[in-house]
């Protein structure tokens, strides 16, 4: 059975005082007369998630339209999206309400949120291959989840859980519930494989934190999900370059502003206490703020889908992360001193990257290249840092740069390689300034149109990684690859960098060349020094290092050069320098 896609009760921002007032009527209701007559029980609690049930979720009404396609649990979309017949006192998720802000002449809101389930079972349901059959070029699809990925992942009643984090770990469990071998992963990678399809798709994936329980903290606040699933779906946002909504902390925000009395009016009165699912007036806030952050997110075609008037009035944009062009900067070339060997005829080290190991002081920003100098003693050895900013494996290749280094090499020189900070990003979106490579490390191409008409085939990281190791091999060079330097924000829990790594990792094992897993150790000496020092070690937000930075991570690059297999430099370390860098052990193949 085909359902197509239309909106319930449709009130609009500025009538969410009258939808409060609804549900507080409704709620009165229900309440017993004074004493002395006996008190009526409240309704039970009605659990809505259906666990196993078939559910008919909405199509595009007019598939002629672009669609905002919604997915997540039932705080999206609440059982049949009915209020299970209480009218507004039911219990509603946000995808409903959020209809009435868009223009459906414009464009279709498709809620196919299921209650019950998690990032992960959304996917192993079946409901995300559907759902995706619908998506288009040009829809945008919003992903809520969370509420259920903290169950267990494993058990004989619902099997949802993830495992904790944005990492990529994974766990190999024989479901006791579906009698089937699965391979369970993070919540972080459940949503990157959300936003890997729909990409390829060619939509635009958005990120929305969950929504926050009916739950207060000591001081009287309600509690955040800052340091979970809140807190990872930012990650997740953050590291694949996509919009994110932050609902979570705008939502608490909003209750903190009503107060306590207010907020209980927008839940469910019922027994046991109702404490995540909304009814209809928190529902209609809670869209209301969504509807703000897609006005916020600076794209102006997602904006031409709202009505004017669409979500918060103050504040719109607040916790909301944008499309905008890929800010992170491309160096001129032109302004760059390409640096030369003092002595041809000594070994040189050759140094290979983005602006993580040459920024060259651009806005206070130093990269740990131009400060790895004295650590070695350079009446026996060269060093060249060849890095340049904004390069990716692939730009760095394609610019003819690795020609230039390739003409210098030498037998008996070393090339230290390390990309990964701009390869991520959408192959063919000017945005991304026609950087970004593939993904893996296999032959796979993508045919990208650059802005002057031309065509690239643009391979994968480990393509070009593997091309750097060979070619330098060629000319008897020793060739080691490590892993991006990890942000400012992605160090403390998990790891950042993890796919980048394995990739590097791979390509080292297959090709002849050392692998250096610098992200650990660095991320490692960071957690030795602790937060409070390593918030002084950045030039910005969250990727470049000061002067001081540069010299913390030097030191490590350092001890991971001498702790690889055969020590291939150790002849060349300074005394003092080798001293300093002590004490830490690199990864290796």
């Amino acid at each position: 059975m085909r359902v197509r896609s239309f909106a319930f009760l449709p009130i609009r921002a500025c009538a969410l005082a009258a939808a409060i007032a609804i549900a507080c009527n409704a709620a009165a209701a229900q309440t017993p007369p004074p004493p002395p007559q006996p008190a009526a029980p409240l309704p039970a609690a009605v659990n809505t998630d259906p666990a196993r049930a078939q559910v008919a979720l909405p199509e595009p009404a007019n598939p002629a339209l672009p669609s905002i396609v919604l997915i997540g649990d039932s705080t999206v979309r609440n059982g049949r999206d009915d209020g299970q017949g209480k009218g507004p006192a039911g219990q509603w998720g946000w995808g409903n309400p959020l209809a009435a802000y868009v223009d459906p002449a414009k464009v279709n809101v498709v809620n196919r949120a299921v209650g019950g389930l998690s990032s992960r079972t959304y996917l192993t349901s079946g409901h995300w291959q559907r759902t995706l059959a619908l998506i288009k070029p040009g829809d945008v699809v919003l992903m809520q989840f969370g509420h259920n990925d903290a169950a267990p992942l494993n058990d004989d009643k619902r099997a949802r859980g993830t495992i904790r984090g944005t990492g990529e770990e994974a766990q190999e469990i024989d479901n006791i519930l579906t009698k089937q071998h699965e391979t369970v992963h993070s919540y972080g990678w459940y949503l990157r494989r959300f936003i890997a399809d729909i990409r390829a798709r060619g939509a635009t994936p958005v990120v929305v934190s969950p929504i926050p329980r009916k739950a207060w903290d000591e001081q009287g606040k309600v509690r955040r999900n800052r340091a979970d699933y809140a807190g990872w779906a930012q990650q997740v946002a953050q590291g694949e370059r996509v919009a994110f909504i932050d609902l979570n902390e705008l939502a608490a925000r909003r209750y903190d502003e009503l107060g306590h009395d207010a907020v209980m009016k927008l839940f469910p009165l019922t027994v046991p206490d109702e404490h995540v699912h909304t009814n209809w007036a928190g529902a209609q806030l809670n869209a209301d703020i969504v509807a703000a952050g897609l006005r916020g997110l600076g794209d102006a075609r997602i904006a031409g889908f709202m009505h004017r008037d669409a979500g918060m009035k103050e504040g719109a944009n607040t916790n909301v992360a944008s499309m905008k062009e890929d800010d992170r900067p491309v160096v001129d070339a032109r302004a760059v001193r390409e640096e030369s060997a003092l002595d041809p005829s000594l070994p040189t080290l050759f140094l290979v990257g983005d602006s993580t190991v040459r920024s060259g002081g651009q806005n206070g920003a130093i990269g740990w290249g131009e400060r790895i100098a004295p650590f070695f003693d350079t009446r026996k050895i060269n060093v060249v840092n060849s890095a340049i900013g904004g390069r990716s494996s692939r730009t760095f290749y394609t610019e003819g740069r690795w020609d230039r280094v390739l003409a210098r090499l030498k037998r008996g020189d070393v090339v230290l390689v390390q990309f990964g900070h701009n390869d991520g990003g959408r192959i063919g979106d000017p945005a991304m300034k026609n950087r970004a490579s593939a993904p893996g490390i296999g032959p796979e191409t993508v045919e990208d149109t650059r802005p002057d008409g031309s065509k690239e085939q643009v391979h994968s990281f480990g393509w070009y990684m593997a091309r750097y190791v060979n070619d330098a091999r060629a000319k008897g060079a020793t060739v080691i690859l490590a892993s991006p330097v990890p942000h400012r924000d992605k160090w403390q829990e998990g790891r950042d960098f993890a796919t980048f790594a394995d990739w590097d990792r791979q390509v080292a094992q297959a090709n002849g060349a050392l692998f250096m897993d610098l992200t650990l150790l660095v991320a490692d000496g960071y957690r030795q020094a602790g937060a409070a020092k390593v918030d002084t070690f950045f030039s910005d937000a969250r990727t470049h290092t000061n002067g001081q930075g540069a010299d913390f991570n030097a030191a490590r690059v350092a001890a991971g050069l001498k702790a690889l297999p055969g020590n291939p430099l150790g002849a060349y370390f300074a005394g003092p320098a080798s001293d300093k860098a002590s004490g830490t052990t690199a990864a290796h193949p």
